[in-house]
């Protein structure tokens, strides 16, 4: 049961990291050095930062191994700001790489309970 809690806690992390680049895009779509250009950019910085530290706190818990192997979700996250946030069109490939990726983390988090005291 710990180890699905810290599982989430991680996507939670990933998560952050991903909306990071929902920012960025948003920035990249204003006129460079317009004000709304500072605030998306702004924004992107400051969940960069949240995620620096809360992924810090994360790798204490967790193997390092591990923990990049889930970032790997960051993709599947993405796929799903573009698709809702953008409205930019999902193909089957990209479904089927999604759920390649999520079939690796799946064996990778299913390995052995063992965890760093």
């Amino acid at each position: 049961m710990k180890k699905i809690s810290i599982i989430i806690k991680l996507q939670f992390v990933i998560i952050i990291y991903s909306i990071s680049s929902v920012f960025a895009k948003a920035a990249a779509r204003q006129p460079f050095f317009s004000l709304k250009f500072f605030i998306w950019s702004g924004l992107e910085l400051l969940f960069l930062a949240v995620y620096a530290l809360f992924w810090q706190q994360m790798i204490k818990k967790i193997e390092l191994s591990q923990a990049y192997a889930n970032r790997a979700m960051v993709l599947v996250w993405s796929l799903l700001w573009a698709f809702f946030v953008f409205r930019e069109p999902v193909s089957v490939q990209n479904i089927a790489g999604a759920l390649l990726v999520m079939a690796g983390i799946a064996v990778i988090n299913s390995g052995g309970e063992k965890e760093n005291a």
